[in-house]
């Protein structure tokens, strides 16, 4: 009986990678060094909204006036969110929030670290992964805030010139984000 020929299998073609909308980017890669025991994640679904509500609704001056559903919506909006992880429990312990059009301008929001994790640089870390380390690095970023301005500056942030306007926001149904 003659030996039947062995055809080499077809070679499976690995499906294309999903690739995010916004790539996620080692912390490393964007110029910062990681504090020991903490990384840094985009992934929407590892983010801990049950912390960030109750930062935002008990420990934040910018945040007091917002109601669950507004922060729930607020982060199913999201262009990009970072998360900062305490890697032994695996617990979020820092957040921060963008808005943007994708292109050439973002609003940075709600950035925190949580109390017990503060003054390790995991604020510097949100920060600079946020606007640096992502598909924004060379965006026009925006943002308010009452403090840190400090903190803010060693990222180029400055007061606005002349040629920036703002109109107040409404109330909400608590009292009006200013």
């Amino acid at each position: 009986m003659p030996a039947v020929p062995v055809v080499p299998a077809v070679p499976v073609v690995p499906a294309v990678p999903v690739v995010p909308a916004v790539p996620v980017v080692p912390a490393v890669s964007a110029g910062y060094a990681v504090p020991a025991g903490y990384e840094f994640d985009d992934d929407p679904a590892r983010v801990d909204r049950d912390v960030v509500a109750a930062f935002l609704l008990k420990h934040a001056y910018w945040g007091r006036w917002r109601s669950r559903d507004i922060i729930e919506r607020q982060l199913d909006g999201a262009w990009r969110v970072v998360g900062a992880y305490h890697c032994p429990t695996g617990a979020m312990v820092g957040f921060a929030r963008a808005v943007s059009d994708g292109v050439a301008l973002a609003y940075l929001a709600d950035v925190f670290v949580d109390a017990e994790h503060r003054g390790r640089g995991l604020g510097r870390g949100l920060v600079k992964i946020m606007i640096d380390g992502g598909a924004g690095a060379n965006f026009r970023w925006l943002l308010h805030t009452a403090d840190a301005h400090g903190l803010y500056a060693e990222f180029g942030f400055a007061p606005p010139d002349s040629t920036y306007l703002e109109r107040p926001g409404r109330d909400l149904g608590g009292s009006s984000p200013s």
